[in-house]
Protein backbone atom coordinates (compact mmCIF):
# COMPACT_ATOMS: atom_id res chain seq x y z
CA UNK A 1 0.00 0.00 0.00
CA UNK A 2 1.52 3.77 -1.06
CA UNK A 3 -0.53 6.40 0.48
CA UNK A 4 -0.72 9.83 -0.27
CA UNK A 5 -1.85 12.58 1.79
CA UNK A 6 -4.73 15.01 0.46
CA UNK A 7 -6.29 17.90 1.80
CA UNK A 8 -9.35 19.44 1.17
CA UNK A 9 -10.48 23.29 0.42
CA UNK A 10 -13.57 25.94 0.81
CA UNK A 11 -16.77 24.17 0.89
CA UNK A 12 -15.75 21.40 3.60
CA UNK A 13 -16.36 23.58 6.60
CA UNK A 14 -18.97 23.35 9.11
CA UNK A 15 -20.16 24.63 12.31
CA UNK A 16 -18.19 22.20 14.79
CA UNK A 17 -16.02 20.63 12.66
CA UNK A 18 -13.10 18.70 14.44
CA UNK A 19 -15.08 18.92 17.50
CA UNK A 20 -14.96 15.38 18.37
CA UNK A 21 -11.77 15.03 16.95
CA UNK A 22 -10.74 17.73 19.36
CA UNK A 23 -12.15 16.34 22.27
CA UNK A 24 -10.07 13.26 22.19
CA UNK A 25 -6.73 14.74 21.07
CA UNK A 26 -5.62 18.18 22.69
CA UNK A 27 -3.82 19.08 19.58
CA UNK A 28 -6.54 19.92 17.89
CA UNK A 29 -7.15 22.96 20.17
CA UNK A 30 -3.44 23.56 20.21
CA UNK A 31 -3.22 24.16 16.43
CA UNK A 32 -6.31 26.14 16.17
CA UNK A 33 -4.93 28.08 19.03
CA UNK A 34 -1.67 29.13 17.13
CA UNK A 35 -3.58 30.17 14.31
CA UNK A 36 -5.98 32.31 16.32
CA UNK A 37 -2.64 34.19 17.90
CA UNK A 38 -1.68 34.97 13.88
CA UNK A 39 -5.15 36.35 13.54
CA UNK A 40 -5.74 37.92 16.42
CA UNK A 41 -9.40 36.37 17.29
CA UNK A 42 -10.47 32.89 18.42
CA UNK A 43 -10.66 30.86 15.61
CA UNK A 44 -11.62 27.76 17.12
CA UNK A 45 -14.51 29.41 19.03
CA UNK A 46 -15.78 31.03 15.55
CA UNK A 47 -15.46 27.59 14.33
CA UNK A 48 -17.55 25.59 16.76
CA UNK A 49 -20.02 28.17 18.70
CA UNK A 50 -20.15 31.08 15.67
CA UNK A 51 -22.77 31.15 12.58
CA UNK A 52 -22.24 29.52 9.29
CA UNK A 53 -22.82 33.09 7.71
CA UNK A 54 -19.43 34.09 9.45
CA UNK A 55 -17.49 30.78 8.91
CA UNK A 56 -18.55 30.66 5.07
CA UNK A 57 -16.85 34.01 4.61
CA UNK A 58 -13.62 33.78 2.69
CA UNK A 59 -11.40 35.38 4.63
CA UNK A 60 -12.45 33.00 7.56
CA UNK A 61 -13.06 29.82 6.02
CA UNK A 62 -9.46 30.13 4.59
CA UNK A 63 -7.75 29.94 8.20
CA UNK A 64 -10.34 27.73 9.63
CA UNK A 65 -9.65 25.00 6.54
CA UNK A 66 -6.15 25.08 6.95
CA UNK A 67 -5.87 25.02 10.57
CA UNK A 68 -8.41 21.82 10.44
CA UNK A 69 -6.37 20.24 7.67
CA UNK A 70 -3.08 20.67 9.70
CA UNK A 71 -4.60 19.87 12.96
CA UNK A 72 -6.36 16.08 11.53
CA UNK A 73 -2.40 15.65 10.34
CA UNK A 74 -1.14 16.47 13.25
CA UNK A 75 -3.02 14.10 15.24
CA UNK A 76 -2.49 11.51 12.53
CA UNK A 77 1.14 11.58 13.00
CA UNK A 78 0.93 11.41 16.54
CA UNK A 79 -1.20 8.21 16.58
CA UNK A 80 1.28 6.63 14.86
CA UNK A 81 -0.13 7.29 10.97
CA UNK A 82 2.08 5.51 8.30
CA UNK A 83 3.80 8.45 6.66
CA UNK A 84 2.22 9.38 2.98
CA UNK A 85 4.93 8.80 -0.56
CA UNK A 86 3.28 12.39 -2.18
CA UNK A 87 0.97 15.08 -1.10
CA UNK A 88 -2.29 17.42 -2.85
CA UNK A 89 -4.57 19.86 -1.53
CA UNK A 90 -7.78 21.03 -3.91
CA UNK A 91 -7.41 24.65 -4.45
CA UNK A 92 -6.62 26.00 -0.75
CA UNK A 93 -5.95 22.85 0.55
CA UNK A 94 -2.17 23.12 -1.38
CA UNK A 95 -1.62 25.37 1.70
CA UNK A 96 -2.42 22.68 4.46
CA UNK A 97 0.04 19.98 2.01
CA UNK A 98 2.85 22.80 1.52
CA UNK A 99 3.19 23.18 5.84
CA UNK A 100 2.66 19.52 6.37
CA UNK A 101 5.42 19.00 3.79
CA UNK A 102 7.73 21.57 5.72
CA UNK A 103 7.85 23.70 2.50
CA UNK A 104 6.04 26.95 4.38
CA UNK A 105 5.63 27.59 8.53
CA UNK A 106 2.34 26.82 9.44
CA UNK A 107 1.99 30.69 11.03
CA UNK A 108 3.25 32.12 7.60
CA UNK A 109 0.66 29.76 6.02
CA UNK A 110 -2.33 31.03 8.06
CA UNK A 111 -1.17 34.60 7.74
CA UNK A 112 -1.01 34.18 3.67
CA UNK A 113 -4.45 32.46 3.27
CA UNK A 114 -5.69 35.09 5.41
CA UNK A 115 -3.92 38.20 2.55
CA UNK A 116 -5.27 35.68 0.44
CA UNK A 117 -9.02 35.81 0.81
CA UNK A 118 -8.54 39.63 1.68
CA UNK A 119 -7.51 40.00 -1.89
CA UNK A 120 -9.65 37.83 -3.56
CA UNK A 121 -12.29 39.71 -2.41
CA UNK A 122 -11.13 42.91 -2.85
CA UNK A 123 -10.58 42.23 -6.43
CA UNK A 124 -14.61 41.27 -6.71
CA UNK A 125 -16.92 42.93 -4.95
CA UNK A 126 -19.38 41.13 -3.50
CA UNK A 127 -22.28 40.50 -5.69
CA UNK A 128 -20.04 40.81 -8.93
CA UNK A 129 -18.75 37.76 -9.69
CA UNK A 130 -20.34 33.98 -9.41
CA UNK A 131 -19.16 30.60 -9.42
CA UNK A 132 -21.41 27.37 -10.55
CA UNK A 133 -21.42 23.70 -10.80
CA UNK A 134 -22.04 22.15 -14.33
CA UNK A 135 -22.66 17.83 -13.81
CA UNK A 136 -22.83 15.42 -16.19
CA UNK A 137 -21.05 17.58 -19.30
CA UNK A 138 -18.10 16.44 -20.54
CA UNK A 139 -15.22 18.36 -20.14
CA UNK A 140 -15.05 20.19 -23.69
CA UNK A 141 -18.93 21.09 -23.94
CA UNK A 142 -18.31 22.77 -20.51
CA UNK A 143 -15.63 24.89 -22.66
CA UNK A 144 -17.95 25.20 -25.36
CA UNK A 145 -20.60 26.68 -23.08
CA UNK A 146 -18.24 29.06 -21.55
CA UNK A 147 -17.36 30.47 -24.73
CA UNK A 148 -21.01 30.76 -25.91
CA UNK A 149 -21.92 32.90 -22.61
CA UNK A 150 -19.39 35.27 -22.45
CA UNK A 151 -20.35 37.90 -24.53
CA UNK A 152 -17.52 40.26 -23.83
CA UNK A 153 -17.76 38.97 -19.59
CA UNK A 154 -14.96 36.53 -18.01
CA UNK A 155 -16.14 33.20 -17.85
CA UNK A 156 -14.45 30.19 -17.37
CA UNK A 157 -13.75 26.66 -16.49
CA UNK A 158 -11.63 26.40 -13.29
CA UNK A 159 -12.08 23.60 -11.30
CA UNK A 160 -11.93 19.96 -13.20
CA UNK A 161 -12.96 18.03 -10.10
CA UNK A 162 -14.02 15.26 -11.61
CA UNK A 163 -15.66 13.65 -14.57
CA UNK A 164 -18.84 15.13 -15.69
CA UNK A 165 -18.83 17.48 -12.91
CA UNK A 166 -16.65 21.06 -13.61
CA UNK A 167 -16.90 24.12 -11.86
CA UNK A 168 -17.19 27.82 -13.66
CA UNK A 169 -16.68 31.03 -12.58
CA UNK A 170 -16.32 34.60 -13.66
CA UNK A 171 -19.10 37.76 -14.00
CA UNK A 172 -21.99 36.95 -12.31
CA UNK A 173 -24.25 37.79 -15.33
CA UNK A 174 -22.31 35.43 -17.53
CA UNK A 175 -22.26 32.53 -15.08
CA UNK A 176 -26.11 33.08 -15.07
CA UNK A 177 -25.81 32.93 -18.72
CA UNK A 178 -23.58 29.97 -19.06
CA UNK A 179 -26.03 27.97 -16.82
CA UNK A 180 -28.89 28.08 -18.98
CA UNK A 181 -26.65 27.39 -21.78
CA UNK A 182 -25.74 24.11 -20.37
CA UNK A 183 -28.96 22.93 -19.60
CA UNK A 184 -29.93 23.03 -22.78
CA UNK A 185 -26.90 21.34 -23.77
CA UNK A 186 -28.04 18.55 -21.40
CA UNK A 187 -26.21 19.04 -18.28
CA UNK A 188 -27.92 16.95 -15.64
CA UNK A 189 -27.57 20.19 -13.04
CA UNK A 190 -26.29 23.21 -13.44
CA UNK A 191 -26.23 25.53 -9.99
CA UNK A 192 -24.81 28.26 -8.45
CA UNK A 193 -22.96 27.47 -5.34
CA UNK A 194 -23.24 29.81 -2.16
CA UNK A 195 -19.85 31.54 -3.03
CA UNK A 196 -18.60 35.36 -3.08
CA UNK A 197 -15.80 35.40 -5.20
CA UNK A 198 -15.31 33.17 -8.62
CA UNK A 199 -12.66 31.77 -7.59
CA UNK A 200 -9.35 30.79 -10.35
CA UNK A 201 -10.59 33.18 -13.34
CA UNK A 202 -9.17 35.86 -14.58
CA UNK A 203 -10.88 38.44 -12.71
CA UNK A 204 -8.39 37.07 -9.91
CA UNK A 205 -5.54 38.33 -11.71
CA UNK A 206 -4.92 41.13 -9.44
CA UNK A 207 -5.72 39.39 -6.34
CA UNK A 208 -2.69 37.34 -7.19
CA UNK A 209 -0.22 40.19 -7.66
CA UNK A 210 -0.40 41.15 -4.57
CA UNK A 211 -0.49 37.49 -2.87
CA UNK A 212 3.31 37.24 -4.90
CA UNK A 213 3.94 40.21 -2.86
CA UNK A 214 3.56 38.91 -0.09
CA UNK A 215 4.68 35.21 -1.22
CA UNK A 216 8.17 37.10 -1.64
CA UNK A 217 7.92 37.74 2.47
CA UNK A 218 7.99 34.55 3.59
CA UNK A 219 11.04 31.68 3.66
CA UNK A 220 9.97 28.59 2.03
CA UNK A 221 11.65 25.69 2.20
CA UNK A 222 12.19 22.63 -0.34
CA UNK A 223 9.17 19.94 0.48
CA UNK A 224 10.45 16.99 2.57
CA UNK A 225 7.73 14.80 0.69
CA UNK A 226 6.48 15.64 -3.04
CA UNK A 227 3.53 18.19 -3.50
CA UNK A 228 1.31 17.78 -6.94
CA UNK A 229 0.03 21.51 -7.48
CA UNK A 230 -2.83 21.92 -9.12
CA UNK A 231 -2.03 24.46 -11.68
CA UNK A 232 0.18 22.07 -13.47
CA UNK A 233 -0.92 18.38 -11.47
CA UNK A 234 3.16 18.54 -11.16
CA UNK A 235 5.15 18.67 -8.74
CA UNK A 236 7.54 21.89 -8.43
CA UNK A 237 11.12 22.48 -6.88
CA UNK A 238 12.81 25.58 -5.75
CA UNK A 239 10.96 27.91 -3.61
CA UNK A 240 10.39 30.65 -6.38
CA UNK A 241 8.48 27.54 -8.50
CA UNK A 242 6.49 27.38 -5.36
CA UNK A 243 5.81 30.97 -5.26
CA UNK A 244 4.71 30.88 -8.86
CA UNK A 245 2.33 27.90 -8.15
CA UNK A 246 0.35 29.73 -5.46
CA UNK A 247 0.41 32.76 -7.84
CA UNK A 248 -0.82 31.37 -10.47
CA UNK A 249 -3.36 29.15 -8.22
CA UNK A 250 -5.63 31.61 -8.08
CA UNK A 251 -6.17 32.84 -11.20
CA UNK A 252 -5.57 29.39 -13.38
CA UNK A 253 -8.11 25.70 -12.94
CA UNK A 254 -7.84 23.41 -10.20
CA UNK A 255 -6.65 20.19 -12.29
CA UNK A 256 -7.97 17.66 -9.71
CA UNK A 257 -8.82 14.62 -11.98
CA UNK A 258 -4.84 15.31 -13.05
CA UNK A 259 -3.61 15.65 -9.93
CA UNK A 260 -5.23 12.47 -9.02
CA UNK A 261 -3.96 10.82 -11.89
CA UNK A 262 -0.34 11.98 -11.21
CA UNK A 263 -0.58 10.61 -8.22
CA UNK A 264 -1.10 7.13 -9.12
CA UNK A 265 0.65 7.01 -12.09
CA UNK A 266 3.92 8.87 -11.07
CA UNK A 267 4.29 8.18 -7.56
CA UNK A 268 2.06 4.57 -7.40
CA UNK A 269 -0.41 5.85 -4.97
CA UNK A 270 -3.20 3.65 -4.30
CA UNK A 271 -4.57 4.86 -1.41
CA UNK A 272 -5.09 8.58 -0.31
CA UNK A 273 -6.43 9.61 3.20
CA UNK A 274 -7.97 13.04 3.20
CA UNK A 275 -7.46 15.03 6.27
CA UNK A 276 -9.69 17.43 7.33
CA UNK A 277 -13.66 17.91 8.19
CA UNK A 278 -16.21 15.83 5.36
CA UNK A 279 -15.80 14.01 2.65
CA UNK A 280 -15.41 16.20 -0.81
CA UNK A 281 -12.17 14.75 -1.81
CA UNK A 282 -13.76 11.31 -1.27
CA UNK A 283 -16.73 11.59 -3.46
CA UNK A 284 -14.55 13.12 -6.33
CA UNK A 285 -12.04 10.59 -6.13
CA UNK A 286 -14.18 7.97 -6.53
CA UNK A 287 -15.67 8.93 -9.26
CA UNK A 288 -11.76 9.61 -11.39
CA UNK A 289 -10.82 6.54 -10.30
CA UNK A 290 -12.32 3.69 -8.43
CA UNK A 291 -9.45 1.78 -7.98
CA UNK A 292 -7.87 3.94 -5.46
CA UNK A 293 -9.37 3.91 -2.01
CA UNK A 294 -9.64 7.18 -0.15
CA UNK A 295 -10.37 7.35 3.56
CA UNK A 296 -11.56 10.42 4.78
CA UNK A 297 -9.93 10.85 8.80
CA UNK A 298 -12.12 13.61 10.55
CA UNK A 299 -13.48 11.98 13.92
CA UNK A 300 -11.88 9.53 16.24
CA UNK A 301 -13.54 6.60 14.54
CA UNK A 302 -12.55 7.91 10.58
CA UNK A 303 -8.64 8.18 12.42
CA UNK A 304 -9.11 4.41 13.78
CA UNK A 305 -10.31 3.09 10.88
CA UNK A 306 -7.24 4.61 8.66
CA UNK A 307 -4.75 3.55 11.49
CA UNK A 308 -6.06 -0.17 11.55
CA UNK A 309 -5.15 0.19 7.37
CA UNK A 310 -2.08 1.42 8.01
CA UNK A 311 -0.91 -1.18 10.29
CA UNK A 312 -2.36 -4.23 8.37
CA UNK A 313 0.08 -2.86 5.74
CA UNK A 314 3.39 -2.14 7.76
Amino acid sequence: MTIAGIFPGQGSQSIGMLVALAEQFPLVNETFQQASEVLGFDLWALSCEGTAEDLNKTINTQPAMLAAGVATWRVWLEQGGCQPKALAGHSLGEYSALVVAGSMEFTDAIAMVRHRAQFMQEAVPEGTGAMAAVLGLEDTAVLEVCEKAANGDVIQAVNFNSPGQVVIAGDKAAVERALEIAKEAGAKRAILLPVSVPSHCDLMVPAAEKLAKQLSLIDLAEASIPVVHNVSAQTVSGDVAVRDALKQQLFKPVQWVQSIQQLKNEHDIDTMIEFGPGKVLFGLNRRIDRNIKTLPVFDPASLEKALQLCEKST
